[in-house]
C-alpha cells in the first residue's frame, strides 16, 4: 500500500497532480479544495495517499491533510460511496466540516453532492456518526492510533466472521473505544464486544 508520497510537483490541475519521486511519476487525484494550496511546479510536495484497486484500474488519491485521508477511508466503507464520490465530498468540505454535518444529521448538505442521494446521505450519518466527531476525524496519538486502528479492524473482522453485520460490529468496537480509551489489543476488544452483544448493547447476529 502506498501511504504517502513526497517528491517534485511536475504537473498540476484542479483534479490531479503528477509527482516525481524516485524516478517514478505518480498521477494522483486530489480534492478540488487542495488545488489552491499546491506549491509551484518544480517545488516539493508531500501527499497522504490511498491506493484504490479495482478490476479495471488502480488509482491513487492524495490529500495534504492526514485527517482528510482518514475521512476518505471512512467514506468509501459506506455502501454506495465510491472513491470518486468520496473525493467529491471532500472537494466541497474539510474533514472537520464533514464530521460536523454527520454529527448534526445534515442530510441536505451531504446529499447536495452529485452522486449522493438522500438515502445514501442518511446511511452516511448512521454509519459514520461513531467514527467522526464534530471537531474532525477522531484522532489518537500516532503510535496508539496505529495500534488501535489495526486492533479495531481485526476485531471487526472477527465479529463479522461470527455472523454479526459489519455496521453492527463497527458500532460496537467504536463504543468500546469510547468507554475504554487506549484499548488496542484485538483479543480484549473482541471479548468486550461479545460481552456487550450478550447483554443486548449491540444486538444479536
Amino acid at each position: 500500500m502506498i501511504g504517502r508520497i513526497r517528491g517534485e510537483l511536475a504537473e498540476k490541475n484542479p483534479a490531479q497532480v503528477l509527482i516525481l519521486a524516485g524516478g517514478v511519476g505518480y498521477e494522483i487525484r486530489i480534492p478540488l479544495s487542495a488545488f489552491d494550496d499546491l506549491p509551484d511546479i518544480g517545488d516539493e510536495l508531500e501527499l497522504h495517499t490511498h491506493l484504490a484497486v479495482r478490476e479495471d484500474a488502480q488509482e491513487l488519491f492524495g490529500f495534504p491533510d492526514a485527517r482528510d485521508k482518514q475521512a476518505f477511508r471512512h467514506l468509501i466503507k459506506v455502501n454506495g460511496v465510491g472513491p470518486r464520490i468520496a473525493l467529491a465530498l471532500l472537494s466541497g468540505m474539510s474533514a472537520g466540516e464533514l464530521a460536523a454535518a454527520v454529527q448534526g444529521g445534515d442530510v441536505s448538505r451531504l446529499s447536495g453532492v452529485p452522486g449522493i442521494g438522500r438515502k445514501t446521505a442518511e446511511r452516511m450519518v448512521v454509519e459514520l456518526r461513531d467514527r467522526l466527531d464534530d471537531g474532525g476525524v477522531v484522532q489518537l496519538p500516532a503510535e496508539a492510533g496505529r495500534l488501535a486502528a489495526a486492533g479495531g479492524r481485526e476485531a471487526e473482522d472477527a465479529l463479522v466472521s461470527l455472523g454479526y453485520k459489519q455496521q453492527q460490529a463497527a458500532r460496537m468496537i467504536a463504543r468500546i473505544r469510547r468507554e475504554h480509551p487506549g484499548q488496542a489489543e484485538t483479543e480484549d476488544l473482541i471479548r468486550l464486544a461479545l460481552k456487550g452483544m450478550a447483554t443486548g448493547a449491540g444486538g444479536g447476529p
